[in-house]
């Protein structure tokens, strides 16, 4: 089946404003893993100083984001793997994320098991972990729309579960075209929801996470059971809701 074309041109033609709140989740550990490593707070001050010194020079266009923001733009190391809108190597980076919280759920399940999938040797763990949803203000000035006319009737080739490359030429064209977002229908939510790729973190529209919610996730042989206290929430995903993926076994 040959890529579908779509140019600048035509991608500017479909642009339409986007402006919302969108969610990702990281695991909790992400700032209490150092304070395992020193006495007090102000030795982890410094540790978090140098461990962000030592990272990949951040853009211009990052200066004052929240690190959870800022983290998925730095340029200076090799993207070890290609992505849904990012090719590997030194590439420019994409903050990918979700309209609904229960779609980033679905998201981060999926990668998970995909991870024990991969590596078989590996026990799944004993114990429930914390993450953390947060989500994000994005005002993107233009926005494609993978899920609307025109661009669904190439949907088969951006809801490919594993074969990127329709997605990272069309990536391509949209930076060209100077258009800040993608939305598309997320592969790995069994419930339909929508992911946004966000280009460039100038459509940022508030400089740090506006909501943030703690979520329980358990892995289990037969799937994966996430639990929130605050708001009271249930969200479960068996392995069959992921089977479209061929690499989950």
């Amino acid at each position: 089946m040959s890529l579908p074309i779509w140019t600048p041109a035509a991608l500017s033609s479909e642009a339409r404003p986007f402006a919302g709140h969108v969610w990702r989740l990281v695991e909790a550990q992400h700032r209490v893993s150092t304070l395992k490593l020193v006495d007090t707070l102000d030795e982890q001050a410094l540790l978090e100083d140098l461990l962000e010194e030592s990272k990949p020079v951040l853009p211009p266009e990052c200066a004052g984001l929240d690190y959870l923001l800022a983290t998925p733009f730095r340029y200076g190391a090799v993207y070890p793997h290609g992505s849904r809108f990012r090719r590997a190597g030194r590439t420019l980076g994409v903050y990918y994320a979700a309209l609904a919280v229960e779609t980033a759920l679905a998201e981060m399940a999926f990668y998970r098991l995909l991870f024990f999938a991969e590596s078989p040797a590996t026990p799944l763990p004993a114990n429930a972990a914390d993450y953390t949803a947060f989500s994000a203000a994005v005002d993107a000035g233009a926005a494609v729309d993978l899920t609307r006319p025109p661009l669904d009737r190439d949907a088969a080739h951006w809801t490919h579960p594993t074969d990127y490359a329709a997605c990272q030429n069309l990536a391509d064209g949209v930076r060209t075209a100077g258009i800040a977002a993608i939305l598309y229908r997320s592969v790995r939510d069994p419930g339909g929801g929508i992911n946004l790729a966000l280009l460039t973190a100038a459509a940022f529209a508030a400089p740090r996470p506006v909501e943030r919610q703690t979520w329980r996730i358990r892995l289990s042989p037969l799937g994966v059971q996430a639990l929130c206290d605050h708001p009271a929430r249930r969200i479960g995903f068996s392995r069959e809701d992921f089977r479209s993926d061929p690499r989950i076994g």
